[in-house]
This record gives structure tokens, C-alpha cells and sequence, in this order.
């Protein structure tokens, strides 16, 4: 359960709302130049781009979220269960596990179209990090300044697809959503219109009526389509605060409150953490469910040749600015 979006407006803005029942005390981390990644399958990387993400950190591996590199690359994986599937090796193709898809992508590529090459020969092995942490079934969103893509592991094979909308959520398929959102042309910010029949004299009686039939539930194809609404309809002055403003109003608009969302397993889902980054300065932005202050914290304040990583643990309690 997770919302990604990609907010260009001037600089260019990632991020994501992570939608669960539970925390993997996730933290903040820098990985600078020669902090070595290591793949299961393929040569370690000694030297690639730095990055700053969300990461659960195991063993000083950062195991992200979401993240963006110092050239403005950014990638989240978000839950895709039922449909992601994981391949046995194949001799002529780049096999990486799944949780090494953002560090093996984001650390030699410095846009979207040399993802594309990556992709082409990527393979994603069915391979855990460990047998006490299987892996999770994901899809993923990839973003610069200037496009976005969207990959699925399936059954069949490898997709990547175009986006255009800048939003992507959980199941079903991308395909569907971006096919769903036709349902919805006729919604609009403006006020509504009387098209109900020219002999009946209607008028709108509140603002906001044009947007009536707006999905407001938490599932994932109404929270990609309001999402998507928000989004593409989202006006802000070409300034860092405004827009960092703007983003997280966007997210808000389909967060998890506590007690909205019940799991199977009588747990809550919610809003754990939404962040947004700009991918022109490498600042990551976040706040928690919390603490809804937003904390920042920029990739080039720390040394980019160090060969460990940085960690920034989350500010959970509440912070206040109090006005005497």
C-alpha cells in the first residue's frame, strides 16, 4: 500500500507515501562514491554514484525504499503482490535480485534513458536477502527531470512502460490504471456544469462539485487516480518551499489515518513516512506519521568519496514551533 508521485515545477520533485501496519526501523542514509555494492550475481560496484534514500540497513547494506542519485535519478519499489514474479537465472541476461534493482539502477545510471539500457538486459532472480527476510513482490517507478517509466516483473516477462500520468500505486497492474483513468476525463477543478438535461434548471450549490466522483477510498486504483487528479491539476509558485508545499498536500490527499485501513490480521494500515526529493539538489525531505514537521537533510552536505555509509535516524516525536 504506497503512493509514488513525480511533481515537476522548475526542479523536479520524487517521493512516495509507504502505506503499512509496521516500521522496519528505517533511517535516512547517504551512500557515498566507493562505498562498495555488492550483487549476489554480477561484479561488485567499487565506484558508481552516491545516493539518498529511505532504507532499512542490515548488516551496513541499505536496503531502499526509495532513493535518488547525485544526477538527479530517483526510483521507489512499491508492493505489487500477486503479480510480481522473480525468474531463475538466465545465462544471458544481467541477473539481480529485486533489492538490488535501486542500487544496481541508480548507481551507473544518470537518467531515465540509460535505465532503459540497464533494464534491457536485466533479469530479477528469485533470490532472498536472507532466510529470515523473503523477498517482497514489487514494481517500480523511475523518474528524472524530464520523463518517467514504470517496471513490472511478471510472469511473462519484463515490462516497461511509458508514464505520462507521474503517479504509481499497487495493484492491479500499471496497465489497468493507466487504462482506469479514462473513467474519470469528466471530472474537473472548475465548477460543474449542467449536462444532466437542458430542461432542468441545476446549478452547482458548493465549490468543488466539478470533481464530484473523485475516488476517496484507500484502495490502490482510487488513491492512483485521485493522486493523479491532485497532481495534474496542482498550480504552485516555481520556488523550493511552495513546491515542497504543494508535494506533500498532494500526498496527504491520500494518506492513511490510523483505524481507516484494517488488515486481515486486525492491524492498521498508515502513512508511515512520506518523503520527497529534489532531484536537482539532492535534498530528502520527509515527515512521519508522527511527527508532521518535515525534516530535511541534502546529499552534498556529506563527503561523497567516504567508503561507508551515513545514517540519519527518523524524528518520530512530535515537533512543535511554539508562538509566545
Amino acid at each position: 500500500m504506497c503512493t509514488s508521485i513525480i511533481y515537476r515545477n522548475g526542479d523536479s520533485y520524487f517521493g512516495r507515501n509507504l502505506d503499512l501496519e509496521y516500521s522496519y526501523n528505517e533511517e535516512v542514509v547517504i551512500t557515498p562514491r566507493k562505498m562498495p555494492f555488492h550483487f549476489r550475481m554480477k561484479e561488485v560496484l567499487k565506484n558508481h554514484y552516491a545516493c539518498i534514500g529511505m532504507a532499512t540497513v542490515v548488516d551496513d547494506i541499505p536496503l531502499y525504499y526509495e532513493a535518488a542519485n547525485e544526477k538527479g535519478l530517483a526510483m521507489a519499489g512499491l508492493n505489487f503482490p500477486g503479480n510480481a514474479v522473480y525468474h531463475m537465472a538466465a545465462e544471458d541476461k544481467d541477473n539481480i535480485a529485486p533489492f538490488e534493482l535501486i542500487p544496481w539502477i541508480l548507481g551507473q545510471c544518470a537518467n531515465v534513458q540509460e535505465a532503459r539500457k540497464y533494464l534491457s538486459k536485466i533479469n530479477l532472480v528469485n533470490i532472498s536477502f536472507s532466510e529470515k527476510m523473503p523477498l517482497a513482490p514489487l514494481h517500480w517507478m523511475i523518474s528524472d527531470d524530464k520523463e518517467s517509466i514504470i517496471v513490472e516483473s511478471m510472469e511473462d516477462g519484463l515490462y516497461i512502460y511509458e508514464d505520462k500520468i507521474g503517479v504509481l500505486t499497487n495493484n492491479p497492474p500499471y496497465e489497468y490504471h493507466r487504462w482506469n483513468i479514462n473513467n474519470y476525463q469528466h471530472l474537473s477543478p472548475k465548477n460543474s456544469q449542467n449536462e444532466f438535461s437542458k430542461q432542468l434548471d441545476l446549478n452547482p450549490y458548493a465549490q468543488g462539485m466539478g470533481a464530484i466522483g473523485l475516488p476517496g477510498d484507500f484502495s490502490s486504483a482510487s488513491r492512483f487516480v485521485k493522486a493523479a487528479f491532485l497532481l495534474n491539476n496542482a498550480v504552485s509558485e516555481k520556488n523550493e518551499n511552495a513546491n515542497i508545499s504543494q508535494f506533500f498536500h498532494i500526498l496527504d490527499g491520500v494518506a492513511m489515518v490510523k483505524g481507516s485501513v484494517i488488515t486481515p490480521q486486525g492491524h492498521y494500515d498508515i502513512t508511515v513516512y512520506s518523503c520527497c526529493i529534489n532531484l536537482s539538489k539532492g535534498i530528502y525531505y520527509y515527515k512521519t506519521y508522527e511527527n508532521n514537521q518535515i525534516s530535511a537533510i541534502s546529499l552534498f552536505q556529506e563527503d561523497l568519496e567516504d567508503t561507508s555509509i551515513t545514517r540519519y535516524p527518523l524524528i518520530h516525536d512530535q515537533q512543535f514551533c511554539y508562538v509566545q
